[in-house]
């Protein structure tokens, strides 16, 4: 099933018009239009507005061997999905690299990607922005972060609920208040037996 297909039978069942979602996609209708005669394809930005509106992942709407089986709550999508959408517990900046699963991609909301120079191998970094709205987050994660790189620092990723930070590594997750210093220099401290660098661990609050 090609992209331009997904893209018609996801806005339809949807009960959404050219129109809709255009303006969710900030394109004009005429883009939706080629989107869905195969004339032109979305950009990587659009893909990922799609992907979340539609809630559907990355790998079922690019590739051509998946069908829509796996879109993900139908029933919220549309022009009032922003409206109804799940509160978004999780949010922080995930390193792809530093996964060993990339479905766990599939739990979480992109909304930006950046490439990062990362000076080594592997020569860039994708950055990806992320919410995310599961629970146990921070235990599903755990699992899947890569071991420990060359240098002997161990991968990990950092982001916040509300008011506590997560610091996560490959089965170790670790949290404080945000605005405790104790219990932020207790995590520091353990983050430095895992061989992360001061500068690393300036994370944003």
């Amino acid at each position: 099933m090609k992209l331009s297909e997904k893209i018609t039978a996801l806005r339809k069942a949807a009960g959404m018009t050219q129109e809709a979602l255009a303006a969710a996609c900030y394109v004009s209708r005429q883009s939706i239009s080629k989107w869905e005669a195969d004339i032109a394809l979305p950009e990587t930005e659009k893909l990922l507005i799609l992907g979340e509106l539609f809630h559907v992942s990355m790998d079922v709407l690019l590739r051509d061997d998946r069908t829509l089986d796996a879109v993900r709550d139908m029933h919220r999508c549309g022009s009032n999905a922003v409206l109804d959408k799940k509160q978004e517990i999780y949010e922080g900046i995930l390193i792809k690299e530093s996964v060993t699963d990339d479905t766990i991609i599939d739990l979480i909301h992109v909304h930006k990607v950046e490439l990062w120079n990362a000076g080594g191998r592997p020569k860039y970094w994708t950055a990806l922005y992320f919410t995310c709205d599961i629970g146990d987050f921070p235990e599903r994660i755990s699992r899947v972060m890569a071991p420990k790189v060359d240098t002997g620092a161990n991968w990990f990723v950092d982001f916040k609920s509300g008011n506590v930070k997560y610091v996560v590594f490959k089965d170790k997750i670790l949290n404080y208040q945000i605005g405790n210093q104790a219990q932020k220099a207790s995590v520091c401290s353990e983050c430095r037996q895992m061989g992360i660098s001061e500068e690393q661990m300036n994370w944003p609050e």
